[in-house]
């Protein structure tokens, strides 16, 4: 696309005297879903797949049951598993004893030979030279039974280190593992075998890198805890609409395995609330939990705020001491269901019959802990639009306000003293747009500039506020107790992994937040592990996740008024549903700019973004202040738009910082490049 010509510079003016509802450092959280292996790989240390024996051991990749049609999951995590349990000696030597599992439906039973070894393996595992790797395994078998458990990273007979286990007994005992490795290798292997006399049976195997924090993988601990993003949302996403946190409490080798309907994926359940929460504390971040209100009930997810919030003394605050746990988590916020209004949602009904559902659930919740922060699963007009609902619940493709297919306005209207905040999503396109008057989505043809493509998050975020705002008008009780949104699931796709392409988009959408931070007070962003490139074994920070931080690190938190003397130019498409009828950005066309004091407003801080692939020029004026004669600029501008940050590879983006004499009185900015000016207050 040719460059965006500028013909003068454009005149910001900056007026201190004049600040708005402060940001919310939960703006910049994030999300947290079982999909897949998001959890179970992303962040969690454990090397071995499927570690409980959810399948049955065998010579070829096990058959997945069958996906559901229309469950909401992404295809991209429905796969037939890459790794699997085999086993060593031939396919009749291992079975799968049901009569008396450790864990789940069934435990490998392995018959044993006096001389030839018989067991099981696992390969495709990595491990690195001089490494320490340790785990567990839990083992019950004939007393005449001499187990050995092999890591082996290479093909001569001495590319292995084995630890013998003598001997067993009728009950299961879990038994230490310790092993060092001496090569690299990323298709290393596990192998369980045995002589003797007998049989013995594996209830459970686990192994982690040695370094591990808690379970956690230390060199994503050490990425994510940079960003410092306030609040983190977990378990899901649809993931919990089919979930039972029962499960996944207490002895972590005794939680069952299970099939998650909704990805398609087999969950060990290693990762739960226990282990949420401590990941919570490591990151420095706020818990927010998502109450199954799908296939769950309000007792259910009672129980669950008392687990983590009650007592040593109720029931489940005892059943959290057993497990390790004594004193309360204290979790203050919590969702009731996750994106209700979707019919593809496991236990989807009606808009009133979850009225009545989230009510119960906050009654229930709320006995428990009448303290808690209440988080409605809300769907605004451009969301009803967007997924097709509307037209399935009243045959509008648009919903009018406050009518059956407005699912928020719906749920402000009758559980407003149930609502703390609202949940809203939005996954921005820049490939297609609603076309109101074919009532469908049709590509955007010819396409987007660079411009108004770099523009679409923060489109979505407007629309959303344009709502918002329709609903004041219309709902009394709602301007006496405001809502504010969580937009707690976004994200832009089309960048790329590890891409600065999307980067400016979501400056945009942060400045359209702060631009009305009153209304936007939480986001939970889809996934933190986006913020990452992650191989098996490093993990560094991405373009998106070095963009949070330098937010979050330099950008204040008192808005404060920027207008200016070029007006960003009208949307491209009519006004409806997910197309407001505003552009957003700052009257600085065709640059962005939002301004905020620090907490303790010794600083002023000026972010600039040129959304545009040319150089720009702007005129800062600042009015109701007096800012010092130096001060600091960070930049995000790389030399290209699609440059990425990549584990192994010399980064191609970085955070530019340097020092400044007085703010100059006109600045360039390069293209496509996001700019933060920090100054002292005198």
């Amino acid at each position: 696309m040719p460059a965006f010509s500028q013909q003068h510079p454009v005149t910001a003016t900056i007026d201190a005297s004049k600040t708005y509802a402060p940001i919310s450092k939960n703006i910049y959280g994030q999300f947290l879903e079982h999909g897949g292996d998001i959890v179970n790989s992303g962040v969690w240390s454990e090397m071995l797949v499927d570690r409980k024996f959810y399948y049955p051991v065998g010579s070829s990749a096990p058959t997945p049951p069958p996906v559901i049609a229309n469950a909401g999951g992404n295809p991209r995590f429905r796969r037939t598993p890459t790794r699997w349990w085999a086993p060593v000696g031939g396919d009749s030597v291992v079975t799968m004893d049901t009569t008396s599992p450790y864990a789940g439906d069934h435990t490998p039973l392995v018959k044993l030979d006096a001389k030839e070894a018989h067991g099981l393996s696992e390969s495709g595992i990595a491990v690195r030279k001089g490494k320490a790797y340790t785990g567990r395994i839990v083992l019950a078998g004939s007393p005449r039974a001499v187990v050995k458990v092999a890591l082996i990273w290479g093909k001569d007979a001495r590319d292995r280190q084995v630890i013998t286990i003598h001997p067993l007994g009728p009950v299961y005992r879990k038994f230490p593992l310790h092993f060092t490795a001496a090569a690299d290798s990323d298709g290393a292997t596990l192998e369980i075998t045995g002589t003797g006399t007998g049989s013995f049976h594996v209830g459970a195997v686990s192994l982690m890198p040695a370094d591990n924090i808690d379970g956690f993988r230390p060199e994503v601990i050490a990425a994510l805890k940079q960003l410092r993003f306030g609040v983190l949302r977990f378990p899901g996403g649809n993931f919990v609409s089919s979930y039972e946190w029962r499960y996944a409490v207490g002895d972590i080798d005794k939680r069952p395995p299970i099939f998650d309907p909704v990805w398609s994926a087999v969950q060990p359940n290693d990762v739960g609330t226990d282990e949420f929460l401590a990941l919570c504390s490591l990151l420095g971040v706020d818990p927010y939990i998502t109450v199954n209100a799908g296939f769950g009930d309000a007792w259910s997810a009672r129980e669950l705020v008392e687990y983590t919030n009650g007592a040593s003394t109720t029931p489940m605050g005892k059943w959290r001491a057993e497990n390790g746990h004594p004193a309360a988590y204290g979790v203050k916020f919590w969702g009731i269901g996750n994106e209700p209004w979707g019919n593809y949602q496991m236990g989807a009904m009606s808009l009133p019959q979850f009225e009545l559902k989230h009510n119960l659930f906050a009654k229930e919740m709320r006995k428990v802990d009448p303290s808690i922060k209440l988080i409605a699963g809300g769907a605004m007009p451009d969301v009803m639009e967007g997924a097709d609902q509307s037209r399935r619940i009243n045959g509008q493709y648009v919903p009018d306000y406050l009518s059956s297919a407005d699912w928020t306005g719906q749920l402000l209207l009758n559980c407003l003293d149930n609502i703390d905040m609202v949940s809203e999503h939005y996954y921005a396109s820049g490939t297609e747009h609603t076309d109101m008057k074919l009532q469908k989505k049709v590509p955007i043809d010819p396409p987007l500039s660079f411009i108004e493509w770099q523009r679409a998050p923060a489109v979505q975020v407007r629309a959303k506020y344009e709502h918002y705002q329709e609903y004041l008008k219309r709902i009394p009780a709602l301007r006496a107790k405001p809502v504010p949104i969580a937009i707690d699931e976004w994200a832009y796709f089309g960048g790329g992994p590890n891409s600065y392409k999307t980067v400016p988009a979501y400056a945009w959408a942060f400045h359209e937040m702060f631009r009305h931070s009153d209304v936007f007070q939480m986001g939970a962003f889809t996934f933190a592990t986006a913020m990452m490139s992650e191989t098996r074994t490093d993990a560094i920070l991405n373009p998106t996740g070095m963009l949070f931080k330098m937010y979050r690190d330099h950008f204040g938190t008192i808005p404060v008024e920027v207008t200016g003397d070029s007006p960003q130019p009208n949307p491209a498409f009519p006004a409806g549903g997910d197309q407001p009828a505003v552009n957003p950005g700052s009257p600085t066309y065709p640059l962005d700019v939002v301004a905020a004091f620090s907490e303790d407003r010794k600083a002023l801080t000026i972010a600039v973004l040129n959304p545009s692939d040319s150089e720009q020029r702007i005129k800062l004026t600042i009015n109701g202040t007096k800012l010092a004669n130096a001060g600091k600029l960070w930049r995000m501008a790389p030399d290209k738009i699609d440059a990425t940050v990549q584990v192994g590879k010399a980064p191609e983006v970085q955070v530019e910082g340097q020092s400044l004499g007085s703010l100059p009185d006109t600045v360039t900015v390069r293209p496509f490049s996001v700019n933060i000016y920090s100054y002292p207050v005198q």
